[in-house]
């Protein structure tokens, strides 16, 4: 149930914040490696999350 929870206010703030985001993604002044970097933080969210499930299933 608190997964579901997180998951919702995760997809609230996304939302709220996906416009100032986006701006500053493809922002053509900006560094070339700006949407690298928001991929990376979307890979390491999902690497620590799959550990921590694994992690929590062991001790089942």
């Amino acid at each position: 149930m608190n997964n579901q929870r997180l998951v919702i206010l995760l997809l609230l703030v996304a939302y709220i914040f996906s416009p100032s985001l986006f701006n500053w993604i493809i922002n053509p002044e900006g560094a070339w490696y700006r949407p690298y970097i928001v991929w990376v933080i979307v890979i390491v969210i999902a690497f620590v999350m799959q550990i921590r499930r694994k992690n929590y299933h062991e001790f089942d």
